[in-house]
């Protein structure tokens, strides 16, 4: 009897498809069912443009079924090329192209950039102590707006629009007082080398402290809506797992890193900015997953309002810039009929000093100041991790190289961890409680 005529001993149906026991021949017929075999495994394309990928990204999903098999990120798409135009303007204006790259936490992009110019022009000692209690206090203010943006947009992503709402709307309230103090929501370009462009505004501290009280005063809805809430809990448990181990292997910082119970935070590690003279804590859990990234954000929120009340309660007077007038761009910012802009006062007090001074305000404002040869890298601990700055300087008055150490680029590599194994349905989560902003990746 030929092989394609004899039948095999036994078939049975298993998970995985039609499993079938040959004793002797029967091959043709193994073939054959193999060819005619319906093998679910499917390819499927989630972004570059998805409301549930927290910007352009493409998701790249080998799913069989609802299980997700392989899981790969594919990048680029808002690729702007920061880094790059860097080295063609000079230092001060890499503020505006830093601002930019995460753009839900530019605070953070600008002072990790301007520490690391600092170390280079050996004036971290020289910062004015209120320029730094207001870098952190807008740093802190900022950590709060990026969070509530990550709790609702998660939890408008698995059907929580209450929660989105309630982001969204004490979001403004963070960017009232940002507006109010930079004149600008986002893309501040407020932090400069040698301090910050321009002192508080008149009422902000009362505007500070006002909305400080709100903040706190709506803290508890958020527990009240979903920290409790068996239907959140049910979405976000057990979900995206990465543990300890996973986290040191990949590089992940911020939330995810201290969702494993290790309290990593570069405020206290490594402070900068004066952070050592601050009271916080560092909120951790110990699930290591979604739900515990959720609980982490939610205190840090709690954490950054205590330490911007500190911020309040240091703000003693003083200049915001370095005395170095080879390196402080000067600057007075008033509202006139062009919009923000040098007050006209500050502009006749320029051109009314010296033509000296007045040179020398032109070829500081046109050429930049000149930087010592050599290389620094400065961190700060932003929303998402460390945020990292490696500055290198040929001598001249522009950057001879920058490069960033983003969070969103070096956690995004967790996802495949945290999603293979799981449920399509769960990727929404898993990449949610990642928190990525693509301006940060591709920057």
């Amino acid at each position: 009897m030929s092989g394609s005529e004899q039948e095999p001993s036994g078939a049975r149906d298993t998970t995985e498809g039609r499993v079938y026991t040959v004793t002797g021949s029967g091959w043709g017929e193994v073939v054959d069912a193999v060819a005619q075999a319906d093998d679910e495994r499917i390819i499927v394309n989630m972004g570059p443009q998805h409301p549930s990928t927290h910007g352009v990204l493409r998701l790249i999903l080998e799913i069989d079924g609802e299980t997700v098999k392989q899981a790969r990120c594919g990048i680029g798409y808002l690729h702007t090329g920061i880094e790059k135009n860097m080295e063609f303007r000079n230092w001060v204006q890499g503020t505006t192209f830093v601002t930019r790259m995460d753009y839900l936490m530019p605070l953070f992009n600008e002072t990790a950039y301007c520490l690391a110019v600092e170390r280079l022009l050996g004036i971290t000692e020289q910062i004015p102590e209120r320029a730094d209690v207001i870098r952190v206090l807008m740093m802190e203010l900022n950590r709060v707006s990026s969070h509530l943006v990550a709790l609702a947009a998660g939890g408008m992503e698995i059907g929580s629009t209450t929660l989105m709402v309630y982001g969204f709307r004490d979001r403004e309230v963070v960017l009232d007082i940002l507006e109010l103090v930079t004149g600008l929501r986002m893309n501040h370009g407020y932090v400069r080398p040698g301090g910050v462009v321009q002192d508080l505004p008149a009422g902000a501290v009362d505007k500070i402290r006002e909305g400080v009280k709100l903040l706190r005063s709506r803290m508890h809805e958020y527990d009240k809506l979903a920290t409790g809430n068996p239907a959140f809990k049910a979405r976000l448990v057990d979900i995206g797992h990465l543990d300890l181990a996973g986290c040191l292997a990949l590089g992940a910082t911020g939330p995810i890193l201290r969702a494993t119970g290790l309290p990593h935070d570069l405020r206290k590690s490594d402070p900068y900015c004066g952070y050592e003279n601050y009271e916080f804590d560092v909120a951790t859990a110990d699930t290591a997953d979604a739900y515990g990234r959720f609980l982490i954000r939610l205190e840090e929120m709690r954490q950054s309002l205590r330490i911007v009340e500190q911020c309040l309660e240091k703000l003693a007077p003083g200049p915001v810039m370095v005395a170095d007038k080879k390196i402080a761009w000067p600057a007075q910012l008033a509202l006139g009929p062009d919009g923000l802009g040098n007050s006209l006062d500050h502009v006749r007090k320029i051109m009314g000093e010296s033509m000296e001074a007045l040179i020398h305000h032109f070829k500081l404002v046109t050429e930049g100041f000149r930087v010592p040869p050599g290389q620094a890298y400065a961190a700060v601990e932003s929303a998402r991790g460390e945020l990292g700055a490696h500055v290198v300087s040929d001598g001249g008055t522009r950057p001879y190289r920058v490069h960033f150490r983003d969070p969103s680029f070096t956690n995004l590599q967790s996802m495949a961890a945290m999603c293979e194994g799981g449920l399509l349905a769960d990727v929404i989560v898993a990449v949610a409680s990642i928190d990525p902003v693509m301006g940060g990746v591709d920057r």
